[in-house]
């Protein structure tokens, strides 16, 4: 199973961009499908997540209220619409599954398969 990140692009402040994750070779049978970005010099972040079955959701603070994460199960893909956009979003945008119900959703160790990245550059 591969999952493939697409979507980003070069957006002004206050745009909007939608990423998709799709999976492919195989069926996702992760339990959450969560998004991490990564800023040039800076560490990887969470950014939101997803549970597969159910739809419950997570989201880090400073994306709540403009970013929201949703899934097609039937298309096998995970999505990632953002709203506002701010500069300081720009970074590496990468899709990743979790097998694991009980792991803590915000932490890229408990992630055990990514995809590629997309960047996402927001101007001011």
């Amino acid at each position: 199973v591969q999952l493939q990140a697409s979507g980003g692009g070069l957006v002004q402040a206050g745009g909007s961009l939608r990423l998709s994750c799709a999976v492919s070779g195989g069926t996702f049978t992760h339990y959450v499908g969560g998004w991490f970005r990564q800023a040039p010099g800076k560490e990887r972040e969470f950014v939101a997540a997803i549970s597969w079955s159910e739809g419950i959701t997570d989201y880090s603070n400073s994306v709540t209220g403009r970013f929201t994460i949703g899934r097609d199960n039937a298309k096998n893909t995970v999505y990632l619409q953002m709203n506002g956009l701010r500069p300081e979003d720009t970074a590496v945008y990468y899709c990743a599954g979790n097998s694991y119900a009980d792991s803590d959703w915000a932490s890229a160790i408990s992630y055990d398969i990514w995809g590629q990245g997309t960047l996402v550059t927001v101007s001011s």
